[in-house]
């Protein structure tokens, strides 16, 4: 653990200082930072004091802007008051807390390592450190999961009040337990249609408590949407650093190895290129067909004005025959200089995006 954060804060101090790594176009001068995101597994298992030296790492290479969203994410049975203090004492100021489901017998299904009053406790430690903006996971779709569990989530999100709200269906990977599980009729998942129906209760329940439908997946309380995450579907450039992470810099999208211990490996034996997988440098039809795909996730859809403005190009002649082929299919709609989702298009949106692939 201490060697991989080791070599992390070296990679970060690296970058930061503009360093050419030599890897496919992987340079990078720019920073001035807007956000961090501490994330893409449980950060908050490791020790505080890791925490506090990626994020010294970060302070002493890069410009931080003076509102810049830092958020982490936390799993409950990872956390304790102390650590929670520590965080905001670091200069984090956005939680994302993985609770998933209110129902102890879902959770345990699941493989968390929590029960729901863990995760009470977990809001009330960090409400009573002074986080005023916390966001809360959720799933939906999952074994044996009743209209009845999305009543009482929406009853629990009144009572706790978050910022946040993300919304996830269930995905079953192939080979996992749980899909062998719902295979062997061990486990029956909700049908397509009740899981759409959990869907929109949700999303009608929400709205109803004040919070805005923003992305396909994500409701905020007005002015609280996550930064993070709408800069990267507005197409914004992001570095990822560590193990597994993947950043978008100069039109070019790369990737970190997934192995920590090839990973830590590279670093010991100053072999760091071997840390970087190139994907691709995106050329302009690429790029636009990544925009349309990005900005179709977002709830007010896509500005015609800004695309143009982007690409120097109008969006219906790029795109006529994607678009005319589904607004046809009730799948979109233009609505004053703004291309979106239809109520049908969120429930297919799968299909939407595969047309600009």
């Amino acid at each position: 653990m201490e060697e991989y954060i080791e070599c992390l804060c070296q990679e970060i101090e690296e970058v930061g200082q503009g360093i050419n790594l030599d890897v496919e176009n992987k340079i990078c001068e720019e920073t001035e930072i807007s956000t961090i995101y501490i994330g893409g597994g449980t950060p908050s298992y490791i020790k505080e004091k890791y925490i506090a030296q990626i994020m010294q790492t970060i302070y002493d290479n890069y410009i931080i802007e003076k509102n810049t969203e830092i958020t982490i994410e936390i799993n409950p049975g990872t956390v304790n008051e102390e650590k929670i203090k520590k965080y905001k004492e670091l200069g984090i100021n956005r939680l994302s807390i993985g609770v998933q489901s209110t129902k102890n017998k879902l959770l345990n299904m699941l493989g968390r390592i929590h029960t729901y009053e863990e995760f009470t406790n977990t809001f009330d430690l960090a409400r009573k450190a002074g986080f005023d903006n916390i966001n809360i996971d959720f799933m939906i779709g999952l074994p044996n999961q009743t209209m009845e569990d999305i009543e009482d989530i929406l009853t629990e999100t009144k009572k706790l009040n978050p910022e946040h709200i993300s919304i996830y269906s269930l995905i079953l990977e192939d080979g996992t337990p749980m899909s062998k599980m719902v295979e062997n009729k061990e486990l029956y998942i909700p049908n397509d249609d009740l899981e759409r129906n959990m869907y929109w209760r949700i999303k009608g329940g929400l709205e109803e408590l004040g919070y805005i439908h923003y992305e396909i997946s994500n409701f905020a309380k007005p002015g609280m949407e996550s930064k993070h995450n709408s800069d990267c579907w507005e197409q914004k450039e992001y570095m990822g650093f560590g193990a597994a992470a993947h950043s978008y810099i100069d039109n070019a999208r790369f990737s970190n190895i997934d192995s920590i211990e090839e990973y830590i490996k590279n670093y010991k034996e100053d072999k760091i290129e071997n840390n970087f997988i190139f994907h691709e440098k995106q050329n302009l039809e690429a790029k636009m067909k990544e925009y349309m795909i990005l900005g179709l996730r977002k709830i007010t859809g896509i500005d015609c004005s800004k695309f143009e403005n982007n690409f120097s190009k109008d969006v219906f002649e790029v795109f006529s025959k994607e678009i005319e082929k589904l607004i046809k299919e009730e799948l979109i709609e233009i609505d004053d200089g703004y291309i979106k989702l239809s109520d049908r298009g969120i429930d297919l949106a799968n299909i939407v995006w595969e047309e600009f692939v």
